[in-house]
């Protein structure tokens, strides 16, 4: 399965780089993802990460363009629960069990933009999420941690988004955007999970 998301992302990225039209603009963009993680509809810690990637925007019309990207990062969540063990006849309070939960991704989003100004766009599109490793920590104050896989996650997982990007420059811009939880990304017969993120970041266009 790693084989088959490595060759649709490099498929991708040869997409980008090969394409012939002149008014295609390419660039790198990179900044902070904030992921929120919910289990059965609960919320559990925010999570902070970095991505960065590459990106190809061809205008439609004077207002509209259809932007690709090719990204890394990683979405997960944190939780903790009261552990507690028997000694003797007592129950007794030991500390939390700390759980962390982590997807390392390749995102593929897909976006039409549409431009108010020459300088300010939103856009909405749908953010495809191949899942690299799926990784799973556990652990308490009194015991090491312990690292696993987080069984149960989907291979590509689906997030809609909004977004908006201002351009400082003409080849400087700030954008930001948020996929939204619609989609659950485990599997069925599984807990139920799903998880939103926001992006926001910097970019730089070569052309």
């Amino acid at each position: 399965m790693k084989k088959i998301i490595f060759f649709i992302a490099l498929l991708a990225v040869s997409s980008i780089l090969n394409a012939q039209s002149s008014a295609i603009s390419f660039g790198a963009k990179g900044g902070y993802t904030l992921s929120n993680m919910k289990f059965f509809g609960e919320k559990l810690d925010a999570k902070s990460y970095f991505y960065a990637g590459i990106l190809a925007e061809q205008p439609l019309s004077s207002q509209f363009a259809i932007q690709a990207e090719l990204l890394y990062t990683k979405l997960g969540g944190k939780d903790s629960y009261s552990w507690t063990e028997q000694v003797g006849t007592e129950i007794v309070e030991v500390g939390n069990m700390d759980f962390n939960y982590q997807f390392h991704q390749i995102q593929v989003p897909i976006s039409i933009k549409y431009y108010f100004i020459p300088n300010l766009s939103a856009s909405v599109g749908m953010n495809f999420g191949f899942n690299i490793s799926t990784k799973l920590t556990t652990g308490n104050p009194y015991m090491d941690e312990h690292k696993g896989d987080f069984n149960g996650a989907k291979t590509l997982n689906l997030f809609p988004f909004l977004g908006a990007e201002y351009k400082i420059t003409p080849k400087f811009f700030v954008d930001a955007r948020y996929h939204f939880n619609f989609i659950e990304v485990n599997k069925k017969n599984t807990v139920p999970t799903k998880i939103g993120f926001l992006q926001a970041g910097v970019g730089y266009r070569f052309k």
